[in-house]
């Protein structure tokens, strides 16, 4: 069995102290590590996806007008009309690219994120069961052996200015006052 040498009980207490709040503020970044990676990927995969479909929709929609609109023109042959109708079809038709070009985007970085975030959630809540677990055990653990320390130290030490007081002395089986004469 090993032995050690405390010299101060209020260091362990203070490293305890210390401990305490290293756990509080890591399980803290913990959880926002967490809560950030949730709220990107719900970003990504709710509100961004939604947007651009619905852009897509509405372009898809402006392709259309611009087509009828061109083909009007078309009909009247003002050459003036034409040419500015052609603008806005060509306009139109690169919003809709850029859209479907957006959502193509999104659909990847939905992937590469799930990818990615996956394994750092995976440790990130080992490393939030090791604090709960390992470190919470250690915490209690150096509770008890302040306490045990301190009991040990109250025993140890006889407050100064006073004498143990000497055992009495041990009688023998054979002595005893009937034996006496």
């Amino acid at each position: 069995m090993s032995t050690a040498q405390v010299s101060s009980v209020e260091a362990i207490d203070a490293f305890r102290a210390s401990l305490l709040v290293f756990l509080s503020q890591s399980r803290s970044a913990l959880d926002e590590v967490s809560s950030d990676l949730l709220r990107m990927r719900l970003w990504l995969e709710n509100d961004q996806r939604r947007f651009w479909e619905s852009q897509l929709r509405q372009r898809l929609l402006q392709v259309e007008q611009a087509q009828s609109e061109l083909f009007g023109a078309r009909l009247s042959q003002f050459q003036e009309t034409l040419v500015e109708k052609q603008l806005i079809l060509r306009r139109a038709r690169n919003a809709q690219v850029e859209a479907e070009e957006k959502l193509k985007r999104l659909k990847k970085w939905e992937r590469e994120l799930a990818h990615l975030s996956d394994p750092m959630l995976k440790q990130v809540e080992r490393m939030q069961n090791f604090l709960s677990g390992d470190m919470g055990n250690a915490v209690v653990s150096l509770g008890e052996m302040v306490k045990s320390l301190q009991a040990y130290a109250d025993i140890a030490a006889p407050l100064p200015g006073t004498a143990a007081a000497p055992a009495p002395p041990a009688e023998s089986p054979g002595t005893t006052e009937e034996n006496q004469p």
